[in-house]
């Protein structure tokens, strides 16, 4: 057993330093966590999930090609599994903000692994001359083709685990609600004013399809995540990797993750290029900005309830106010609005951080890593969030529905083809000044008469949509 009084001592090219026996990380993550104390935000699981898959990958790739010996190769493995199955959490400890290209983050994870692997063989950890973190974990890799993998495959194991279920459990939602609100009408807005009248379904149905499409567009963005410039090295050229490395380590990982990995055509590109990573997020802004649109829309729609349109109930899920008993406020849709923003900002400072590399590498890596996992899960929680607690309880006010759609003076707009655009103007503006419906000044005017007016004043036909 370890004991936690005890220490070990570990050294590198800059000299010896003391770590706590109790920790599995070694001495150049004890450098990092003293020179980057900067933000407290530690990597996140995804991604931590992605390296530790990436080093079970090439251990075993690296010990079918005989690169390192069989029993080391299973015990870096049956560390990873380990790692993946939730051991040694804690030990991922290097702050989001850290030195370029990620490698602090990549040396906590070869430490790691190389001193639980070094249990599993018997031996104590910190003895690297049997087990290496470089040596071995690292065998035929570098912190520039492992890094920008890592972000590929953390971005796909983010989507399939978080956005995708969210958007596709947010559509079904907002379709069932269209069925439930097909027939009931109420007035359109456009410009926040009167406009003609639509059904309340129709809106959830438009909602659900706007989805739908960014759905197919995200999904469309990561088949460039799934292009691989691992066994690239340090730069492009796979210096000190077997001929065979890229192409069976891929294949590997494409199992792991059961997605159709392969080795990128030019290594050199894949690792300099941040371009699927833009790609990727630009898809996921452009996603949030819809769900503001889609946020902001149903809190006007839920807005008073005395003094607002109140054509829908959002579910109450908690008290709206420290102060005024009996408020309740949108607080799914406020919520969601504020991860959409947050989501923005990240794919600003991802395309400052692409932009941003020189020659064979990108140092910006690490801020990529995290802001576009971030995204991609906070945007996953938020959607599934808004669809359970806000969209599936949403009722509608029938009454005051049709009340704001047959008081709306936009229904003149079908009287144009009948009476023409300059005649009905007048009609909608003696009818505002007056008080009188339109029906009355048409027919007091002569300009219709009853049963024709009744057909083109029908709610039900004006607002159906076309097949």
């Amino acid at each position: 057993m370890t004991n936690p009084e005890a220490y070990r001592v570990e050294q590198d090219s800059m000299g010896d330093r003391q770590l706590p026996d109790t920790a599995y990380y070694g001495i150049q993550t004890l450098r990092a966590i003293e020179n980057f104390p900067i933000s407290g935000l530690k990597p996140l699981p995804t991604y931590v999930d992605a390296c530790v898959l990436i080093k079970k990958a090439t251990a075993i790739a690296n010990g079918e090609l005989n690169c390192i010996t069989p029993e080391i190769s299973q015990a870096i493995v049956q560390a990873a599994n380990e790692v993946l199955n939730g051991k040694l959490r804690d030990q991922f400890v290097v702050d989001v903000y850290q030195a370029g290209a990620g490698t602090s983050h990549h040396m906590n994870v070869n430490e790691v692994l190389a001193n639980r692997a070094l249990e599993i063989l018997g031996d104590v950890k910190g003895n690297y001359k049997r087990l290496n973190p470089n040596d071995h974990v690292n065998y035929g890799q570098s912190t520039n083709d492992v890094i920008p993998t890592a972000i590929r495959i953390g971005g796909l194991l983010a989507l399939e685990r978080s956005l995708y279920p969210a958007l596709s459990g947010a559509i079904t939602a907002l379709e069932a609600k269209a069925q439930e609100f097909q027939d009931v009408i109420r007035s359109g807005r456009t410009h926040l004013q009167d406009a003609v009248p639509v059904r309340l379904g129709d809106n959830f149905r438009a909602w659900a399809q706007i989805l739908s499409e960014h759905l197919i567009r995200i999904e469309t963005a990561s088949k460039d995540l799934m292009i691989l410039g691992l066994g690239g090295s340090a730069a492009g050229t796979g210096l000190n990797t077997h001929p065979q490395y890229r192409f069976r380590v891929a294949e590997i990982l494409s199992d792991l993750i059961d997605q159709p990995l392969r080795p990128a055509p030019n290594l050199m590109a894949a690792m300099q290029s941040m371009a699927p990573f833009v790609n990727v997020s630009g898809s996921l802004r452009n996603l949030a900005q819809d769900c503001v649109k889609i946020s902001h829309d149903l809190r006007l729609l839920d807005s008073g309830p005395k003094t607002g349109f109140k054509e829908i109930q959002l579910p109450p899920v908690q008290p709206g106010s420290s102060i005024m008993p009996g408020k309740y406020n949108p607080v799914m849709a406020e919520m969601t609005s504020q991860v959409c923003f947050q989501v923005m900002g990240y794919d600003t400072a991802i395309a400052f951080a692409a932009q941003a590399g020189q020659l064979e590498l990108n140092v910006m890596m690490p801020l990529i890593a995290y802001d576009l996992i971030h995204s991609i899960e906070i945007l996953g929680n938020t959607i599934a969030a808004l669809a359970e607690k806000g969209i599936k309880g949403i009722t509608a006010n029938r009454d005051r529905c049709l009340a704001y759609a047959e008081g709306s003076l936009a229904l003149v707009t079908a009287l144009n083809t009948h009476i023409g655009y300059l005649n009905a103007a007048t009609v909608a503006k003696e009818s505002l000044e007056t008080g009188k419906s339109l029906r009355e000044i048409v027919l007091e005017r002569g300009l219709m008469d009853a049963k024709t007016l009744a057909e083109v004043l029908n709610l039900e036909q004006m607002s159906q949509l076309p097949d």
